[in-house]
């Protein structure tokens, strides 16, 4: 009895740690393939949140965030943008959000210009490999034009000593009528030393068609007791080319229960 436990531990151990090199085998071909067609990346700024793959069961959210550009043009100079969401999660593994974003500049009042839905599913559980997984799909319509934007992004985290590496890896499809309809890709990095629950500074790196960006972030988070938490988060980006904003000052506030 014992002999043949140990051998099917030993073969199931094989076998898992198979599926495991395949998965992340099959992962780094994607990335290879999304990258390798260098001349699709994401229209417009994309500087705002680098995701987490964790979810919560019976948790609900309430967040608001904010991104104003400074830039020496005209066109993107004095922009900002606001998005207030609300979400719950489904189950241990799936999270649902809804969002409604508006924007202003010098030109014009503030305005509503899209609406998204998000849903976030956690593939993997926290520490059960080398590197966290989850998957995000994100549907997003805009108001006045009536344009439709796809988008599904690969979340990657991996943690080593008290650095937290976060990866927002994304293929998106836009459609709408007076727009080549069209795939795009676009990067998000964040990498974060756990300093403290309270700050934690971290830098991120953005990467689109029209974004390159770098720039410091500081986060945290206060516990209120209970499930009750209030995260916070402050940076500001700095452009890297001619297309991005000079800098990008972003602000995220959550409160989860």
């Amino acid at each position: 009895m014992i002999g043949r436990s140990g051998i099917g531990l030993a073969g199931y151990r094989r076998v898992l740690s198979l599926r495991i090199k395949a998965l992340l085998a099959n992962t780094v071909l994607l990335i290879v393939g999304l990258f390798s067609c260098t001349y699709l990346y994401a229209d417009g700024s994309i500087i705002d949140k680098v995701y987490h793959p964790y979810v919560q069961l019976l948790e609900t959210e309430i967040e608001y965030r904010s991104r104003y550009q400074n830039d020496d043009d005209a066109e993107l100079d004095d922009r900002q943008q606001y998005r207030l969401g609300i979400g719950h999660s489904l189950s241990d593994q799936l999270f649902a959000e809804i969002y409604v974003i508006g924007e202003d500049s010098a030109e014009s009042d503030l305005e509503l210009t899209a609406i998204e839905a998000e849903l976030k599913i956690q593939l993997t559980e926290q520490g059960e490999y080398d590197n966290d997984w989850g998957l995000m799909f994100e549907l997003e319509r805009e108001t006045k034009d009536n344009l439709w934007e796809a988008s599904t992004t690969l979340i990657a985290v991996h943690e080593w000593t008290r650095w937290i590496a976060t990866a927002n890896l994304s293929l998106t499809y836009e459609w709408g009528k007076g727009i080549d309809n069209e795939f795009e890709t676009s990067l998000a990095t964040q990498l974060r030393y756990r300093y403290s629950q309270v700050v934690e500074p971290a830098f991120e790196f953005y990467m689109g068609d029209d974004t390159l960006g770098l720039g410091p972030v500081l986060t945290g988070v206060q516990r209120l007791g209970g499930r009750r938490k209030f995260l916070w988060e402050f940076g500001v980006i700095a452009g890297l080319d001619d297309s991005t904003p000079d800098t990008t000052w972003k602000f995220n506030v959550e409160y989860e229960f």
